[in-house]
């Protein structure tokens, strides 16, 4: 337990721009992460053209990091990336769904969820570190691909739907994901191996 916390007190190195919502989701990830934290400024990204530029500019360099709340919001604001950016540009991270509040907040969010600022720092840090240029994260190895989704009932079938959400709910992330949304979150947490055994349990 020394050992994890010491490693987490440890800041990552990440070359990566890391895309949040609000100032306060910026100032958590501060107290773990030595990179470019960028802010959307929640909905303010669809009314700043400033800010869309920016994000295109930046997206020329290489792949932004988009971490947003885990709630219907977040999801609104994922969209408008991809919308805005090609797919090869953006990795999408998926904080899990945990029914809280911020202790700064009189009141919890509209859907009960924690958002990025009231994550752990264990989670934070476990989510960020596959992109730390220290080194780090999951091993190479064959990926996940659509077809196992498909021969696994995970798309294309009448129940998909409730089995991924049943697969991201194991794997920490959030409900309502798409296909080729959670496919692309397993294949940066976990291993091909590990998918598997999550189909087991």
């Amino acid at each position: 337990m020394s050992e994890q916390r010491n490693q987490n007190e440890k800041k990552l190195t990440i070359a990566l721009p890391i895309i949040v919502e609000g100032r306060y989701d910026r100032e958590k990830l501060l107290t773990l992460v030595d990179g470019q934290i960028l802010t959307t400024d929640g909905f303010g990204l669809f009314k700043s053209e400033e800010k869309q530029a920016l994000f295109r500019r930046l997206s020329d360099r290489g792949p932004l990091i988009i971490l947003t709340d885990s709630d219907g919001a977040g999801k609104v604001i994922r969209n408008r990336f991809n919308s805005m950016l090609p797919g090869d540009k953006l990795i999408h991270l998926y904080i899990p769904q945990i029914e809280g509040k911020e202790r700064r907040k009189k009141e919890a969010s509209k859907e009960g969820y924690l958002g990025v600022e009231g994550m752990e720092r264990e989670t934070l840090y476990a989510l960020l570190s596959p992109f730390a240029s220290d080194g780090g994260g999951k091993k190479p190895g064959e990926p996940i691909t659509k077809t196992d989704f498909y021969a696994d009932g995970l798309s294309g079938g009448a129940n998909s739907r409730e089995k991924r959400d049943c697969l991201a709910l194991k794997c920490g992330l959030p409900k309502g994901m798409s296909s080729n949304a959670l496919l692309a979150a397993l294949n940066i947490l976990i291993t091909r191996e590990e998918y598997r055994q999550c189909l087991k349990n």
